[in-house]
């Protein structure tokens, strides 16, 4: 069934066929991942789900790319992973620094403020939020911090609202040079198992990720990966937890538990996407997949006469593209056309990006002929809604997906 939403922006009339939805998450959901997570729930205590239990959680780690970190799964948001990664390592009043990249990083720092911390942005440069974290501003905050002051240093991989992933690497040598102790916290939400990303090998301290992008989930399951210096770290942490608590999650989970109720039909899922995901495709095709789709996506952007709004090549998204509408143009009225007229849901523009952009996911279960219908059905709005474009950008992708086969 339609959702009530759709309904209404189709003149309450069931549209046929399926509903595209390409906004940067939730994705879609793979049919088998339905399926298997339509299994009968089993009994959270006993023999069977401790088997499902160890298995997701060992897979993860893969997911993760690391050997030495530690994961945790909650029944929750992305937002719910943000609060879990500060909790455990952090003490009330303790110096935060937010690399200013995006929407998100805006979300995080707020929650970091609310929470009791003392949050501070390490600000974007002269093209705003169209830049990912700039490694060199942010080696010089931590050498003149020669007090140690600062505890923590939190980015966001990539930034959902804007089409712009950081480089960690950089992030972390920034750290290293400047000699500076200060944690590494990485948001993985709209990145993990659609971008490489490396936990052990780039040095990050906490990782946080969320179940409905990458791994073509619902929403309802986020996570943590915990490194040796984050759990040595959350000993000593004194800001108030209890569901989040690393240390309860601890012996439960060597055996397959969980310390309260937690989601097992969503770990069903999770199980079969990892299977998916590191048995059957790999995860560097998973990448290259990932890749390959978003420059043909930004092929057709550039064949129509718009903008990507990402601007360094280095730091462009495999999971989304960012389009800026020329003036006049809100992309509110452009999604909502979209969305009545061809059945395709589009991400809006976010905070300070509100009627400029608009978002085209090409994350998680995607092939070629879904880009290619989604990318028809943003050209035909285009025309639709009368914003100035040259045709031709599905062709453009069309032929740069023929020539550049996976």
């Amino acid at each position: 069934m339609q959702s009530a939403w759709i309904l209404t922006a189709m003149n309450n009339t069931p549209p046929p066929g399926r509903h595209f939805l390409q906004i940067p998450g939730p994705t879609n959901v793979p049919d088998r991942v339905l399926r298997a997570m339509d299994y009968p729930t089993i009994d959270h205590r006993g023999p069977s789900f401790a088997e499902l239990g160890r298995e997701c959680l060992a897979e993860m780690k893969h997911i993760f790319q690391t050997e030495k970190g530690r994961v945790f799964i909650y029944p929750a948001s992305g937002t719910g992973a943000w609060e879990a990664a500060l909790v455990n390592v952090l003490s009330p009043g303790d110096r935060v620094v937010m690399a200013e990249t995006g929407h998100f990083a805006a979300l995080w720092k707020k929650l970091a403020g609310r929470l009791g911390l003392a949050a501070e942005f390490l600000p974007a440069g002269p093209d705003g939020w169209r830049r990912g974290v700039d490694a060199a501003a942010l080696e010089a905050k931590l050498r003149e911090d020669s007090a140690h002051a600062i505890k923590a240093v939190c980015c966001v991989h990539n930034e959902t609202s804007t089409g712009v992933a950081s480089l960690i690497a950089p992030v972390r040598r920034a750290l290293d040079a400047a000699g500076h102790p200060a944690l590494l916290l990485v948001d993985t939400i709209s990145s993990l198992a659609s971008i490489d990303y490396r936990h052990d090998e780039w040095g990050v301290d906490v990782t946080v990720a969320g179940s409905q992008k990458g791994l073509m989930l619902p929403p309802g399951l986020s996570f943590n990966c915990a490194s040796p210096k984050a759990l040595a770290a959350s000993k000593d942490a004194t800001m108030p937890r209890s569901y989040w608590a690393w240390d309860e999650m601890i012996a439960p989970n060597d055996a397959g538990f969980f310390p309260y109720t937690p989601g097992t039909n969503l770990l069903y899922g999770l199980r079969e996407a990892l299977r998916m995901l590191l048995d059957e495709e790999g995860l560097e095709h998973v990448f290259a997949r990932h890749r390959r789709h978003a420059e043909a996506t930004r092929r057709a952007v550039r064949a129509w006469g718009l903008e990507v709004f990402a601007l360094d090549e280095e730091e462009y998204s495999s999971s989304l593209t960012a389009v800026l509408l020329p003036a006049g143009h809100d992309e509110a009225a452009f999604r909502k056309i979209a969305l009545a007229s061809f059945n395709l849901s589009l991400g809006a523009g976010l905070s300070q990006l509100a009627g400029k952009v608009f978002r085209i996911g090409h994350l998680g279960d995607f092939n070629d002929l879904t880009l290619c219908g989604t990318l028809a059905g943003v050209e035909m709005t285009l025309a639709k809604a009368g914003v100035p474009h040259q045709p031709g950008g599905v062709r453009a992708a069309m032929e740069w997906l023929a020539g550049n086969e996976a």
